[in-house]
């Protein structure tokens, strides 16, 4: 069983997390009736929106206003999720409020706002709905393994070129690429296959080599203790 001091040390570790913004929220928000879990729910919601207006795209002729709008809306929602998914960490840490359930809070709410957002991206304009399964399915193999080589007794393991911040990015950075890039110059595939199919070919290709990044180092890790040590 993984205690809450547990979960609290293993945390990923993000120079993001020290910028003074938390702190200025934290203040705000340590007095008031906000706790962790209203913030990883509300997190779910951004991460939900996101997978909404991705999916949306595909809705509107290439490279149209509302098409770009909705776009950039995605990686703002994106951002958000981001934000909710660092600050109930720092307000539970900080304010003292971490708990058992909060452990459910903090991991449960992560995976739909992945599927949300994988699956939103499967049929965004230039992405296929298979793509978008395959690299859900890929964001929550290395999560499964992340908590399971815990589970086993090896030390959190965050490792791997495709951990949860670069998925997002790449697929921002896509989104962000077609927001911007003139029509007449947006590389399109067969079948409509374009730059939103190619981040998320890339990423379940990365999520996958990061999987077995991760079982690799957690097989070498336990093989060093007895195991009557392990946690």
């Amino acid at each position: 069983m993984i205690t809450v001091q547990q979960q609290t040390e293993s945390r990923r570790p993000l120079a993001l997390r020290q910028l003074g913004c938390w702190n200025w929220l934290l203040k705000r928000l340590a007095a008031s009736r906000v706790t962790p879990n209203h913030i990883s729910v509300l997190g779910v919601v951004f991460g939900i929106g996101a997978g909404v207006a991705l999916a949306l795209t595909s809705g509107y002729e290439t490279g149209a206003v509302s098409q770009r709008l909705l776009l950039l809306g995605a990686i703002l929602l994106v951002v958000l999720r981001g934000a909710c998914n660092i600050f109930d960490g720092v307000l539970a840490v900080e304010t003292g409020r971490a708990s058992r359930v909060g452990l459910l809070y903090n991991e449960v709410p992560d995976r739909i706002s992945d599927i949300a957002i994988f699956i939103g991206a499967g049929f965004a304009v230039g992405g296929h709905p298979m793509l978008g399964m395959a690299a859900a399915l890929g964001s929550l193999m290395t999560a499964y393994t992340r908590v399971q080589v815990h589970l086993a007794g090896a030390p959190a393991d965050f490792s791997g070129p495709m951990a949860k911040p670069a998925r997002m990015v790449i697929l921002c950075l896509a989104a962000a690429f077609l927001a911007f890039l003139p029509t007449g110059v947006w590389p399109t595939g067969s079948g409509g296959f374009g730059i939103i199919g190619a981040s998320l070919t890339l990423i379940t290709c990365g999520t996958v080599f990061t999987t077995i990044v991760r079982l690799r180092n957690a097989a070498a890790e336990i093989q060093t203790i007895g195991p009557d040590e392990c946690e």
